[in-house]
């Protein structure tokens, strides 16, 4: 019999609220949010030249401009869409109007016939993103706990990136092959499938209410003054210590307005959290930079079109989808510190080296290759240490100051910031590298990007995981 005595289960509960199919599910949405994006994109000169008949000499100018209208509106929604999933009862309401909003830009994308249409369709596309992002990485956290965050995390980022990879070269082979129908067809089969897993989605704190079970919730730990442990008197000095860890994260009474409004303003003092940012955007800054300088360099060294381009990204994201569990795996064993400090260390000299790509044949496409394989080593080591350390932080907040952030605590808007912070590292990448890469070369540019890794690492070493032992910490 159910807990509640007076509604019986839905159907397919204990499969719905499994981990494994939540986790499928967030992946998924991310996987069809980045898919879209990539799939629309190598097509949308076409749109513009056949649909709205602009000239070519302006085609550029608004290709940019549709580019920019996702990015602003993913960073202007992203924090209101922590906001408000942290004060909804269910993350899956939010969940599904952000799929709602992107079918809305898919149909724009379909049916626009004028330049107004098409920046509207992509505002709703960055809109999406905001959500699923945010409200996604959210319902992760709620359904595996902090323990195992770092491994899902890594397995979700290496699944996704293959959406990355796939999108713009199907994007450019199924236009070539139907047109406009086919491209979409397959995005409205992607979306019907995140649709169906969103809606028969059911949250470990609703399927407990019809169990006698309490739910998974890792976030919360048993008080230290709870009568019913039996083990507390002798435990008293461990549950001191952990009392005094707290210390620094309580946060004064009478707080002004805006920090009651967004609680999460006041922990953005704590150099752990904004290094944990940092993190973010640097590896958003990376993924971009790849993505605005592989395809040109491709072209005027090997003379390569655009899908034999997009191939070569199998060499950079093969790796992160092999190594990047194991690397959230040890995320989770050994804490984000030395998956940080490595990662970006390492990045260094592996980004320098690909000023080593030179014209020619097979020889040096498969040089080339090898050097985007290495980078890939990197980008998979650093792909969960900034979101797992964000949450371990803000969770020290959320215990040390109980009910301050609201029954459902602070991690949809931790997530909002986090993806406002990845949004523009997307939006500045290609921008700064490809400015970079006209003016100093595409060999000093990654010197450049080598040396923001370099202090990266170097701040990754003092902040996250607080300060190491040889400091004081």
């Amino acid at each position: 019999m159910s807990s509640n005595g007076s509604k019986s289960p839905p159907w397919g509960l204990r499969w719905r609220s499994s981990t494994l199919f939540i986790t499928a599910t967030v992946g998924i949405g991310l996987f069809t949010d980045l898919f879209l994006y990539g799939l629309v994109v190598p097509i949308l000169p076409f749109i513009l030249q056949d649909r709205v008949s602009l000239p070519h000499s302006q085609i550029q100018s608004h290709v940019s401009a549709l580019l920019a209208a996702y990015a602003a509106a993913s960073v202007l929604f992203s924090i209101p869409a922590g906001v408000i999933a942290d004060r909804t009862s269910s993350r899956q309401l939010p969940f599904l109007v952000g799929l709602v909003a992107l079918l809305a830009a898919t149909l724009m994308l379909v049916l626009g016939q004028s330049v107004p249409v098409l920046v509207l369709a992509r505002v709703f596309q960055g809109i999406s993103a905001a959500v699923v992002w945010t409200i996604g990485l959210a319902l992760i956290l709620d359904t595996v706990g902090p323990e195992d965050l770092g491994k899902t995390i890594g397995s979700i980022f290496g699944f996704i990136s293959i959406g990355e990879l796939a999108a713009p070269v199907l994007g450019g082979v199924v236009y070539k092959q139907s047109g406009y129908p086919g491209v979409f067809g397959l995005g409205f089969a992607i979306l019907a499938l995140d649709f169906i897993m969103r809606l028969f989605l059911i949250e470990k704190k609703t399927a407990a209410k019809y169990t006698d079970t309490k739910p998974n919730n890792s976030n919360q730990e048993p008080q230290p003054n709870d009568p019913d442990d039996e083990e507390a008197t002798e435990s008293s000095p461990l549950l001191t210590q952990k009392e005094d860890e707290l210390k620094p994260y309580t946060i004064p009474p009478s707080q002004p307005k805006p920090i009651r409004a967004f609680p999460l303003l006041y922990c953005l003092s704590n150099p752990r959290l904004l290094t944990a940012f940092l993190l973010a955007f640097v590896q958003a800054t990376l993924l971009s930079t790849f993505d605005a300088t592989v395809p040109t360099l491709a072209e005027s060294l090997f003379g390569f079109d655009s899908l034999k381009a997009g191939l070569l990204f199998i060499a950079l994201v093969l790796p992160y989808l092999l190594l990047g569990p194991l690397a959230g795996w040890t995320v989770d064993r050994y804490g984000t510190k030395p998956a940080a400090v490595l990662g970006f260390g390492y990045l260094v000299p592996v980004l320098i080296l690909l000023r080593l790509a030179s014209p020619g044949g097979t020889q040096e496409v498969i040089k080339y290759c090898a050097l985007l394989a290495l980078n890939g080593v990197g980008l998979a080591i650093i792909g969960s240490p900034s979101i797992v350390e964000a949450s371990s932080v803000v969770q020290r907040y959320d215990k040390a100051n109980p009910g301050f952030f609201g029954a459902n605590g602070p991690y949809a808007q931790l997530y909002g910031v986090n993806s406002l912070v990845f949004s523009l590292g997307l939006t500045l990448g290609p921008l700064v590298s490809g400015g970079l890469k006209d003016r100093i070369g595409y060999g000093n540019m990654n010197i450049v990007i080598a040396a923001l890794c370099a202090v990266t690492a170097v701040l990754s070493f003092v902040f996250v995981g607080g300060s190491p032992r040889l400091l004081g910490g």
